[in-house]
Order: structure tokens, then sequence, then C-alpha cells
């Protein structure tokens, strides 16, 4: 994720012919044209020929075929997705055939126009936006909690239809209020939320950011303060989704605390610590230990690639990709 508070997961607007949005969730991408041509060679599947292709089915969605020809994630306990914000460089359905190339099971943060899209290459949309809040307005501000829940009565049925299982929200900035009263505020919020998740059969992903770095003033900037609030709204289609980039900033110490926390956890999202860049050995994650340690659990979502790659795009998201096949 990210950079600064006013782009990133909530501002990008759905492009109308399905290209890429104007996604920037830290800093704007701009993947030279000569490197992405190159870097799709071989990758460039059409939806015809994938959909004559019989993969495994998606447990959360039977209907639907859950990854490419090969789908070598398929064979492995990680169910992996890519973030499309950070494939800028990339339409949609180019990003699409080289994530079903390459194994991924779906594609993440799609606006609500572009949810179906992944289904025409055998993946799924693995977390949509539903104009459920931002970064700066979230659940912190009883305010906010009308706007949230229009939202998501607007987008849960057309997500419910493209079989989109998990949205994104936000808790929002702290602006003066209490660590306290904003959970209090964003208890109220979430079960006001309760019903209509459980109605549609979604969940709804409260964000964990750090405040350290990308997000200054950042309330849901510690797992502590996360769980409780999913503790005590109790519904299992309300959840956090952990970002392990954000969570390493703030407290570090992964394995031990999604061990202990991995039922309040509906999604999980990656990024080189620090900088938010490849899944390498210049950043400080072990991150096969990392997905090993959620394998163990009983964790069955997805986990989501959400890095602005440095060199070659899809050349770095295949390495994540074959790194986190546990």
């Amino acid at each position: 994720m990210k950079t600064t508070g006013t782009d990133r997961k909530r501002n990008e607007s759905a492009d109308a012919e399905l290209a890429a949005p104007a996604i920037t969730r830290r800093h704007l991408l701009q993947a030279g044209a000569a490197t992405l041509a190159g870097a799709m060679t071989g990758a460039q599947l059409s939806a015809a020929s994938l959909q004559e292709k019989k993969g495994v089915t998606d447990p959360e969605n039977p209907s639907l075929p859950n990854a490419s020809p090969q789908a070598p994630v398929a064979a492995h306990r990680i169910r992996q997705s890519a973030c499309r914000w950070c494939y800028s460089g990339l339409s949609l359905e180019q990003l699409c055939a080289a994530g079903a190339a390459m194994g991924l099971a779906g594609i993440d943060l799609l606006q609500p126009a572009e949810y179906a899209v992944p289904r025409r290459y055998g993946l799924v949309c693995t977390m949509g936006y539903a104009d459920a809040g931002e970064i700066q307005r979230g659940l912190n501000r009883v305010e906010h909690h009308s706007a949230i829940e229009a939202g998501l009565r607007r987008n849960l049925p057309l997500a419910q239809r493209a079989g989109v299982q998990r949205v994104i929200t936000f808790a929002g900035l702290r602006d003066g209020i209490s660590d306290a009263e904003g959970m209090r505020n964003t208890i109220i919020g979430l079960k006001r939320m309760k019903p209509l998740m459980e109605d549609h059969g979604i969940q709804l992903c409260l964000e964990l950011l750090n405040s350290k770095v990308d997000h200054p003033g950042y309330m849901a900037d510690h797992t502590a303060w996360g769980v409780a609030v999913v503790r005590e709204v109790d519904s299992p289609q309300i959840r956090l989704l952990y970002d392990i980039y954000h969570m390493q900033i703030m407290e570090g110490d992964l394995i031990t605390t999604i061990r202990q926390n991995i039922d309040c956890i509906g999604h999980f999202h990656t990024g080189g610590v620090p900088g938010r860049h490849e899944l390498n050995n210049q950043q400080e994650v072990q991150w096969d230990g990392v997905m090993r340690a959620i394998a163990a659990t009983s964790f069955s979502g997805y986990v989501a690639h959400e890095f602005i790659p440095l060199g070659d795009p899809l050349a770095s998201l295949q390495q994540a990709v074959t790194l986190c096949a546990v």
C-alpha cells in the first residue's frame, strides 16, 4: 500500500473501459510501456482459451474456476492474489491474463464496475472497494456511518452477483479523538453494518495501516486495537485486513501475532519492508516463514501482493508468487 492518506484504496475511480483505475495507493506507479510489453510476452492468454482449461474450484464460490491452466497455487496452501493498483501500467485484462498464467487465484482491490472481469480468466475478485469509507474518513466517527452504509447497500448486491467475498473499510484518522472514543464509534458502526454483511454473506474487512511512515494519524494502527473491535462486534462477516507490511513497521512479531489472532483476520496483504517493494533479500521480512505460519492455521482466505515493483513488474510478481507458494 502506500504513501499518503489521500490516494490509495478508495479514491481510484473505476475506468469505464476496465483499464487501470487512477491508482496510486501510495506513489503513482508509472511503469514503462516497453518493459511491460516485454513482461507480458507469453502471458497474453485469451479469456476464451483460459475458459477451455479446467482449474480447481474456489471453495467459497464452487461455480467459479480458481486459477490458470497450470494452476501452481492450487497445489499449495496459500491462495494468492495481486492488488490491481500496483500495476497501473497494465490494463486489468492484461493483469488478469498474466496472473492466471502464473497461478494466481484472483485480483485484489477492484472497483464495482470491475468486479466481474477476473472471472473471464478463471479468477475471482478477492477483495473489492464498496464505497465503505476512506483512510481519512472512516468508522471512528459516527457522522460517517450513514455514508458507509449507503455505499455498502449500493455495492453489496453487485459484489454478491460477481462472487466477491470480501470488501474493504477503514477506521479513519484520529484527528483529535482518542483511541478509546474511536474504538467505541467503530464498534457502533460495524454493529450497524453487521446485519447487512450477514444478509449478503460478504465479509467487511477493516484494514490495519501504519501511522509511522505512510498514514500519520490513522487510528487502526495496531493489531490489538483491531482485534478488540472485531471481537466486540462478534460476527463472522466482520474481520481485519492484516497488512503484513504495515504491521511489521508498527509492531513486528508477525508470526506470533498472526497465530494468536487468526480468528479475527479475513485477508492479508504483503509488501517488502522498508519501502513496500519486492519480496526479496533486500528487505527484512522472511516471507516464506510467514506464509508457512499462515498456512498452519485455520485461515482459508487470500494473501494479496501489494508491493510497488522496482523492476520488471510481472517478473517481480512471479517471484513473490513462487516465494509464497508454501
